[in-house]
């Protein structure tokens, strides 16, 4: 596989972490098609070890979502520019805590967003708590298991080599 189809799959599993902040878009879909793309194109057997640890991810993912309570976001007040705080903050904390930095990035990218917006501290603990109320632990799931996919495919291309 060259630079520019491995370049195409990254850009796909970019797209697959962004649908995982907006309901209604396939996100792990789209990271479970890029991997399959990536391993269909691979032959090596550390592409098709890496599928199948994504797909055992990603259905425990959507298990641990339909245990969750359903996502009602919008009628919590939650904004696009709040998800756009609460990806960045995952993607932030997963950085230099490759497992656990995600969820605490995730909650302090909401916090912020509503401390910008409300102003005071205590209303922003209490939109936190309300947009997590409303489905915000749904979208964490999704999310941290996209980003769990993303670094397991990034290890794999950059070990393999």
């Amino acid at each position: 596989m060259g630079a520019g189809e491995l370049l195409l799959v990254g850009l796909v599993l970019v797209l697959g972490l962004c649908g995982a902040l907006v309901p209604g878009v396939p996100g792990t879909g789209l990271v479970w098609a890029a991997v399959l793309w990536w391993a269909l194109y691979d032959p090596r057997p550390v592409a098709w070890t890496v599928l199948v640890g994504v797909t055992l991810v990603l259905l425990v993912a959507l298990v641990v979502r339909w245990v969750l309570p359903p996502r009602r976001l919008r009628a919590s007040g939650a904004t696009a520019r709040m998800s756009v705080f609460a990806g960045t903050g995952a993607v932030l904390g997963f950085v230099p805590l490759p497992v656990l930095g995600a969820a605490p990035g995730f909650l302090a990218g909401i916090y912020l967003h509503e401390g910008f917006r409300l102003g005071r501290r205590a209303e922003a603990w209490a939109a936190l708590r309300a947009a997590m109320d409303a489905g915000g632990s749904s979208v964490l799931a999704e999310l941290f298991a996209c980003l769990l996919v993303a670094a397991g495919r990034l290890t794999a291309v950059v070990w393999a080599g």
